[in-house]
């Protein structure tokens, strides 16, 4: 028997006790193929998973390694059931190919006939593959590329694309790296992302996902259609890639809903892309209005349905996707996988962290009690009430004073869901507010007298969450937020992670409504923070005073 800090159980499960002088380590072995799933104080539940294993498998790590990181930090003997499992799962990964054929075009091929013979009797599979050309090998129509890889996920035989990409039209772009360079794990990812061909890379907001794109186009030398979350962002794209590339104003263009720029680099926001009229969408063009050698998806846990109906047609083109998590709240991590491609590159937060080039962060959940007239008021509501109820709670206004007196003098963010419930603070705060009526020219100018340290507290509504470069903001405090979802928790964290310029530690505080379903989505919420590796502190509101110290 080990002393290991993991408890590996067959029903594949691994129970990790985080105040084990090893769990640090032992998190780090799991984290390529183990996801998440309830995080208490003391023991950690993740769970292996199919999808999990495969993209491991993608990313470079092996079932070798996957069972030696098993049997090294468990402290009991690991089932001998589970790794022959994990095994022949990951085995699955690549038993299928896809590859291009100069004469036969494009063809779904087998190193195991049996598995052939399987997936040629599914129904939904037999209309996407043409003619039998020989026991091992079948044709497959080429506008079918991505529907097939989504069904053979489905049923279990995920298929390694190898049938390569269309170089598209040639547009040199360069790095300019006189006053910078791309980190290691930057460099790192560009390469995992360029061997691979397509795929995701998961970095921590603050850690350069811009530059990892810059890079990626840079090694592409073609022209790149950026698809981002909304328009602030796209500009934010355009000045950076101005500024670390080649690449000039003329040459890159912007397809939003104020402009139609059609240039060798465009950055486009979904919303456009996913406009409807008379049930058409109508910018559909966009995806061949040139020979685009990349498509680059920013905040791909974000992507919309449409958007991968899209991205199911351009299984030829180089696709590289980047976000802070894989965690989706509609499950279509699947859909991720089969067309945009499987994970390439995943640094740990906490291990960029320890290199300095994200800032260490002291995550606090503070609770408070509902006053009896608020706490009868939502044991009376009805259950879609009770949420909005608890998160927007009068007991939380105080709390968030004390917050931002104890940080005066430090660029915070007071971050929520409800407008109502913002609008309120704001004015007790004597604050500006972001909200999604603000126009973009006025959160530009917000944004930047924030960056300059002329305003120095922000109220902002959920438009906060994605690709906003706000760099100096050292403290963030959430008062609501989107039920559970742990993406949300991973863009919000990260509003507060880049590094400060005197080292200090980011502060992101929770302010949550205890024995209500406030409390409940909090936990959920904070399973993403255990994942990365920060513990959260829990602290009752009674106990804050404005000048003392948490504890």
């Amino acid at each position: 028997m080990n002393d290991g800090p993991l408890i590996v159980q067959s029903d594949k499960t691994l129970l990790l006790e985080v105040d084990h002088p090893g769990a640090q380590e032992a998190r780090r072995a799991i984290a390529p193929f183990a996801e998440l799933e309830r995080a208490p104080e003391h023991v950690h539940t993740y769970r292996v998973t199919p999808l999990g294993l495969w993209n491991a498998r993608a990313a470079g790590h092996d079932a070798e390694q996957v069972v030696n990181a098993l049997l090294t930090h468990s402290r009991y003997a690991v089932p001998q059931a589970l790794l022959i499992d994990i095994a022949d799962t990951m085995a699955r990964y690549g038993r299928l190919t896809l590859e291009k054929n100069p004469t036969m075009g494009l063809t779904l091929h087998t190193t195991d006939r049996p598995v052939l013979e399987e997936i040629l009797r599914h129904k939904k599979i037999q209309p996407l593959l043409g003619a039998r050309i020989d026991d091992l090998t079948v044709a497959v129509h080429p506008s079918e590329r991505g529907h097939l890889k989504q069904e053979l996920l489905k049923v279990g035989w995920p298929a390694e694309d190898l049938a390569g990409y269309v170089d598209g039209e040639a547009h040199p772009i360069t790095l300019d790296t006189t006053s910078w360079s791309l980190r290691p794990y930057q460099q790192h990812a560009v390469d995992g992302f360029w061997h691979g061909g397509s795929g995701v890379v998961v970095l921590p907001c603050g850690a350069g996902k811009t530059l990892v794109g810059a890079g990626a186009m840079a090694a592409a030398g073609a022209t790149t259609l950026i698809l981002v979350t909304n328009t602030v962002s796209a500009r934010q794209w355009k000045d950076e890639l101005l500024r670390r590339t080649s690449l000039t104003e003329d040459e890159i263009g912007e397809y939003s809903g104020a402009r139609k720029e059609i240039r060798p680099v465009t950055i486009a926001t979904y919303q456009v892309l996913t406009t409807r009229r008379k049930g058409i969408y109508t910018h559909l063009d966009l995806l061949d209005a040139r020979d685009w050698g990349l498509i680059l998806y920013d905040e791909v846990h974000l992507l919309p349905a449409p958007i991968f109906r899209m991205t199911a047609d351009l299984q030829a083109r180089r696709r590289l996707g980047l976000t802070a998590t894989l965690v989706r709240e509609d499950g279509r991590e699947g859909d991720v996988f089969s067309l945009i491609g499987p994970k390439r590159y995943d640094a740990p937060w906490k291990d960029i962290e320890a290199q300095g080039y994200i800032a260490p962060a002291d995550c606090v959940e503070v609770r408070v009690s509902l006053p009896d007239g608020q706490r009868m008021a939502y044991a009376m509501s009805e259950p879609d009430e009770r949420y909005r109820l608890a998160s927007c709670s009068s007991a939380k206004d105080p709390v968030v004073e004390q917050l931002v007196e104890r940080h005066r003098g430090e660029p915070t963010l007071v971050i929520g869901q409800y407008l109502d419930q913002l609008d309120n603070l704001a004015e007790r705060l004597h604050a500006p507010i972001i909200t999604g009526e603000t126009t973009v020219a006025v959160r530009q100018r917000l944004y930047q007298e924030f960056r300059e340290g002329a305003v120095q507290l922000l109220v902002v509504s959920k438009v906060a969450n994605f690709s906003i470069d706000l760099p100096e903001a050292s403290v963030a405090i959430q008062v609501s937020g989107t039920f559970g979802s742990r993406q949300e928790e991973a863009q919000r964290l990260g509003r507060v992670l880049r590094p400060k310029g005197d080292g200090h530690t980011a502060h992101f505080y929770t302010v949550v409504a205890r024995d209500t379903v406030d409390a409940d989505f909090a936990a959920h919420r904070q399973r993403f923070l255990a994942e990365q590796g920060y513990a959260y502190r829990i602290v009752d509101a009674d106990d804050l005073t404005p000048h003392e110290e948490l504890p």
